[in-house]
């Protein structure tokens, strides 16, 4: 293949990965989005706190879904290529948003969740694995953040679509001759989406380090190796600890703006969830852009990882103790600003496919996201364990978040830098 065909090939894989991102985080944030509209069209008359309870409950099946994801992508990925799992997990949660469409008890409503979580799990590992290993060493950093930047948009088009769904709807009704509500469309929009994209990832190719590996004498998708080798468990448990204060603001401040926080910091307004999640994102996608690019110039993930923890703890001692009163619109600034300081997702998740070998780089890449991912219900019950103590919303909030910030700056520096690593080799044979 000439030099010319590969770049075009590399550039391809990463457009497909960045739309797959893109589609992934949609409906990922997309739930959060609608469930409220969702769940009164479902549970018709039921009270504020039985919706309310409900919602907690899907979103939880829908993480624990993400978290046995995790762990099949991530393993097929090693066993059966990169492209199966690319393949495989969007197909499944392009069905499930078809199917969540039509949903008509919260039964259905658990299993759809569960399914789509599944499937959420295997996009943005499977993708910085391939672009990892397709990528050279020096710039495969700008492949990643690319990848995570576009798909951060994601959430900006769930929020957009559904603030839309209605009219929409009114116009499908129209030419279909069917009556749809916004929160069926938005997500019937992301199934289309998804079925669109696995047209166009019919011309990506596998990963050469893959293939080198494929029939070679190695254990591959072995997910015991973390566990059974000291050295080799701190530095998986250190890439996961690196992500938490991400979903720590996405997972306990962003997603809770309207009910929690908007009447905590007594906003002169009404905030509406799905605006600041919109914000949250478009300051994560601003963020993965400076992110990426001060890491290639400085050459270093872990400079950069740690400015962000800093900026991070700044941004979330003002929001929680400078900024009572705040309007509405000075409301979703902080947000936007807690998103850009969370921008280090994409390094993040670099940083994990970069420190172990190709036999075991999808099951690392696939389950370290979805384990922050997951760390969401832990991290609501250590809050609300706080406040059931006697210590206030807000302060409990606070130690929740110095916790996870701790726990970050621990990890990352302690690890070993990765950038510019020659990724092409096994763990647990040949290593640089």
């Amino acid at each position: 293949m000439s030099k010319k065909n590969s770049q075009f090939l590399t550039y391809f894989i990463i457009v497909v990965a960045a739309c797959g991102y893109f589609v992934d985080i949609y409906d990922l944030i997309l739930f959060n989005v609608v469930k409220k509209d969702s769940l009164e069209a479902i549970m018709k008359g039921a009270n504020p706190d039985a919706i309310k309870s409900t919602g907690i409950l899907l979103f939880n099946l829908q993480m624990t879904g993400m978290l046995i994801g995790g762990i099949l992508w991530g393993i097929l990925g090693d066993k059966r290529g990169r492209l199966s799992v690319l393949f495989g997990s969007i197909l499944l949660y392009s069905a499930a948003n078809i199917l969540n469409a039509f949903v008509t008890s919260i039964p259905m409503y658990e299993v759809v969740r569960v399914l789509a979580g599944i499937g959420l799990a295997g996009e943005l590992g499977a993708g910085v694995t391939l672009v990892s290993e397709s990528m050279s060493k020096e710039k495969r950093g700008y492949g990643t953040m690319i990848i995570v930047s576009f798909g951060a948009l994601g959430a900006v088009a769930a929020a957009l679509v559904s603030a839309h769904g209605a009219g929409i709807g009114n116009r499908l009704s129209l030419v279909l001759n069917i009556t749809l509500a916004g929160w069926q469309v938005a997500y019937l929009i992301g199934g289309v989406l998804g079925f669109f994209l696995l047209m166009l990832r019919i011309g990506t190719i596998e990963s050469g380090m893959f293939k080198n590996i494929e029939n070679a004498n190695v254990s591959r998708g072995n997910i015991f190796m973390l566990f059974n080798n000291r050295a080799r468990f701190l530095k998986y448990l250190r890439c996961i600890l690196v992500g938490l204060p991400i979903w720590y603001i996405v997972g306990l401040i962003v997603a809770n703006s309207e009910s929690i926080w908007a009447k905590e910091l007594g906003v002169s307004g009404k905030v509406v969830n799905g605006s600041a999640v919109l914000y949250s994102y478009l300051g994560l996608c601003v963020g993965d852009i400076l992110s990426g690019v001060l890491s290639q110039v400085w050459r270093s993930r872990k400079k950069v990882v740690m400015l962000y923890l800093a900026i991070c703890a700044m941004v979330i001692v003002y929001f929680f103790f400078f900024a009572n009163g705040v309007s509405v619109n000075g409301f979703y600034t902080l947000t936007f600003l807690l998103g850009a300081a969370t921008g280090f997702w994409a390094l993040f998740v670099t940083v994990a496919a970069e420190q172990f070998g190709t036999n075991i780089r999808s099951t690392v890449t696939n389950t370290t996201p979805n384990f922050v991912r997951g760390s969401v219900p832990l991290i609501l019950m250590l809050f609300q364990f706080l406040q059931g103590h006697s210590i206030s919303t807000t302060t409990s909030a606070f130690i929740v978040g110095m916790l996870c910030l701790s726990l970050s700056f621990w990890a990352i520096s302690t690890m070993g830098e990765t950038f510019g690593k020659d990724l092409d080799y096994a763990e647990g044979h040949t290593e640089i």
